[in-house]
């Protein structure tokens, strides 16, 4: 069937006002940085009802989802009595995707967490990632956008309900690139907190933090991160994530990364800046100087690649990347790039380098030793 081209734009720029708009409207000021702290947050268990999600050899992502978030919320319910908890689901229930944002929206949550397993046609995937809305990138997450988003396909008036939005075309992830940021870096801020848990305590890989076009995020009037557990396409994760130990230890992992940033957001809770702002731009050029950095100052870089054998850092190596130098960690040697003071500029960079790098993500050190993001970020903002 031809494409009418011009009523397509049309339902993306009807599409792109709605989702710019909708979360406006939805909830009070945006200004500072959550004044009063962190006292909701819902948890959204991914799929449900006629919705499996990820399908493995023996499991389904809806049902671990769904008890990775119930034990989430039981760990906050426990520990901490002064924060509410709001669930999209409790059961086999489908939600759809609408809803399920209402739902945060209404109960003016000041954080979103929606939980979700991971797969890939390459079963030796895996690894834990963490996504924040963001602009479309033409990389392998873009397969968790599509499979996340078309949970639309599967509600009766989506056509009606998201203005003509496929989740499968990359015409309608344009709208995406037009977002206003709103909170964005505090979603990151919260990522880093919930990655470093599954690198450092749940012994998990740390996939990052990542942005991605993923529609229920668009619609949350506040921070919201999609966290991938696992793959349930990898017969060792599978197997992990399906287990109650596994799901303890992964809903305790994020519980612990939702603590410390929820601590570090009370700390500076009448503060306006998550975390440093890129710099205003100057209207008159000065010469560059040559940046000196104290050994002992927070360092943002971007790693490139990891091996268990040390290897040449020359350029030939690296795609041509000129500055690459090489830190050891553990059993590791980490290969990284550029050395930022500031967070946002180190951020930026790493989306420049993605384009050769895609798995490509920013790391804090100290002292020449790789040190966790949240423990970097609360440096930073003190």
């Amino acid at each position: 069937m031809p494409i009418n081209i011009k009523r397509s734009s049309a339902s993306i720029l009807v599409l792109t006002f709605l989702v710019l708009c909708f979360p406006l409207f939805s909830r009070g000021s945006l200004d500072g940085d959550m004044a009063e702290g962190i006292r909701t947050v819902v948890i959204d268990a991914g799929h449900g009802g006629h919705d499996p999600g990820a399908v493995g050899k023996k499991g389904r992502e809806k049902e671990i989802a769904l008890s990775i978030a119930l034990k989430l919320g039981n760990y906050i319910e426990e520990n901490m009595p002064d924060v509410k908890v709001v669930y999209t689901r409790k059961d086999d229930e489908f939600i759809d995707l609408w809803k399920r944002a209402e739902i945060a929206n209404k109960a003016e949550a000041d954080l979103f967490l929606s939980i979700h397993v991971n797969a890939h046609d390459r079963t030796s995937a895996r690894g834990t990632l963490t996504l924040v809305l963001g602009q479309h990138r033409a990389d392998e997450n873009f397969d968790v956008a599509v499979r996340e988003n078309s949970v639309i396909l599967l509600e009766d008036d989506y056509e009606t309900r998201y203005e003509g939005f496929d989740p499968k075309s990359t015409e309608s992830y344009i709208m995406f690139s037009l977002m206003q940021k709103t909170y964005f870096k505090q979603s990151i801020e919260f990522g880093a907190f919930v990655q470093d848990q599954f690198r450092e305590r749940a012994q998990r890989k740390d996939l990052g933090v990542r942005e991605q076009g993923i529609y229920v995020l668009a619609q949350t009037a506040m921070p919201g991160v999609l966290v991938e557990t696992g793959f349930i396409t990898n017969e060792e994760e599978e197997k992990y994530l399906l287990s109650d130990y596994g799901q303890d230890i992964i809903a305790s992992a994020i519980y612990r990364g939702f603590r410390g940033y929820k601590e570090e957001i009370d700390r500076r809770s009448n503060l306006s800046v998550v975390i440093r702002e890129e710099p205003a731009e100057e209207k008159i050029p000065v010469p560059e100087l040559p940046v000196i950095i104290d050994p002992a100052q927070v360092v943002f870089s971007v790693q490139i690649a990891s091996t268990k054998n040390k290897i040449a850092t020359d350029p030939s190596s690296f795609k041509g990347l000129q500055d690459v130098r090489v830190m050891e960690d553990g059993r590791w040697f980490k290969y990284m790039t550029g050395q930022e003071v500031d967070y946002y500029s180190a951020l930026e960079k790493c989306k420049a380098i993605k384009e050769f790098f895609p798995d490509a993500f920013v790391v804090a050190s100290r002292d020449g030793k790789i040190i966790p993001m949240s423990e970097a970020l609360i440096e930073i903002n003190r």
